[in-house]
């Protein structure tokens, strides 16, 4: 079997370029990224609702996730301030509303009103949820780590609750959670095409040498 060429490369080098610029080709090659919109609460009592495309699960035991604030946000300081907060997923169909609580309102507006999205109480912390959201996870402020000009924050989950209609053999099912994902400039993603694989347990690969030679003639 006749490999093809490997196609050539462009280079990106951090130290040769601006921030800014590398920052969007590194946007372009982190993708698809889930979205935490997150919920947040000031000292005074204002409710923020902003998405943040840095987002991922940071721990199992204790369960943990993070997102990173590039900047002081918003969502950053609220959460130092009062020590909780709602990662509510972003949905295909509010694409418009997730896109627009991003808009860099002042600190004393509320996005979810200037949006019109509508939230509802959470079942353990004190910030709400997004209702028409199908799945929330409420957190207690964990930590946060100082990264150069961000800032990642992690949140002890202390509840998940997921639409009934959303939930499978006991979890939460892609299909029916529709996620938006971030990719590169202003480009979104939806799921597209679900795969599904399991993982080759070590006996079964060797005991069935075909895999590896199907594998490695690709």
């Amino acid at each position: 079997m006749t490999l093809p060429a490997t196609p050539g490369r462009v280079h990106f080098d951090p130290a040769a370029m601006e921030t800014r610029a590398f920052y969007r080709v590194l946007n372009s090659v982190v993708v698809p990224r889930p979205i935490a919109w997150v919920c947040s609460r000031s000292a005074d009592g204002v409710l923020n609702l902003a998405p943040h495309s840095f987002y991922t699960v940071a721990c199992v035991d204790p369960p943990v996730v993070q997102f990173t604030s590039v900047g002081r946000k918003d969502s950053l300081r609220n959460v130092e301030a009062t020590r909780e907060f709602t990662v509510s997923l972003a949905p295909e169909s509010l694409f418009e509303q997730v896109n627009a609580t991003g808009t860099d309102f002042p600190a004393g507006l509320s996005e979810a009103d200037e949006v019109g999205v509508r939230l509802e109480p959470s079942e353990r912390v004190g910030v709400p949820r997004v209702s028409l959201s199908p799945v929330a996870v409420e957190c207690e402020l964990h930590s946060t780590i100082r990264l150069g000009d961000s800032t990642v924050v992690f949140g002890r989950v202390v509840h998940i609750s997921a639409w009934e209609s959303a939930v499978r053999d006991g979890r939460p099912r892609i299909e029916q959670l529709r996620p938006l994902a971030r990719l590169g400039g202003n480009e979104w993603s939806t799921i597209g095409e679900v795969l599904e694989i399991s993982r080759i347990p070590f006996r079964t690969w060797r005991e069935d040498p075909a895999i590896g030679e199907r594998l490695r003639g690709q």
